[in-house]
């Protein structure tokens, strides 16, 4: 079960966390802020994709959106998103549970920008009705992610 590798990983790498489990699902931005009580921006969704024949996750705003030009810039080439398969076996976590914590392989994992307008985000913990609180610098550094900016926020894209 993906969220005991996640329990895992914080036990070695961050015990002061603690893993909120909920017993509402929270696979969504919207359930998942409405569960948390925070706005939907917090909810730090992680997205699997491919560039290329390399697999990576970015963790991002749950109001954010993916923008593929910077995602092109950024990384070289067109980004895919991953089937629910497939993000399973390289992550060990279900679509919905995605984290960049406690995963099967080592992925590059990348934070966007847009995590900073918060001083507290909630990525998933490893299932569809988990969490973790944490401040984005927390995050990235735990991750071991590298900081970018691929995706544009609901503001500018009006």
């Amino acid at each position: 079960m993906s969220i005991e590798t996640v329990r895992q990983f914080f036990a070695e790498h961050a015990p002061e966390l603690a893993i909120e489990e909920l017993e509402t699902s929270t696979a969504t931005v919207q359930l998942a802020a409405e569960a948390h009580g925070v706005a939907p921006g917090q909810i730090a969704k992680t997205l699997a994709f491919k560039v290329g024949e390399k697999p990576l996750l970015i963790v991002a705003s749950g109001d954010a959106r993916i923008d593929n030009r910077k995602i092109r810039d950024t990384f070289g080439g067109k980004a895919k998103m991953l089937d629910a398969d497939t993000v399973m076996e390289l992550t060990s976590h279900p679509v919905g549970g995605v984290c960049p914590f406690g995963l099967a392989t080592d992925l590059p994992v990348y934070c966007d920008e847009s995590l900073h307008a918060f001083d507290e985000v909630l990525p998933a913990a490893g299932s569809p009705n988990s969490a973790v609180r944490l401040s984005p610098n927390h995050l990235a550094e735990l991750a071991g992610a590298q900081w970018v900016d691929v995706c544009k926020l609901p503001e500018s894209t009006h």
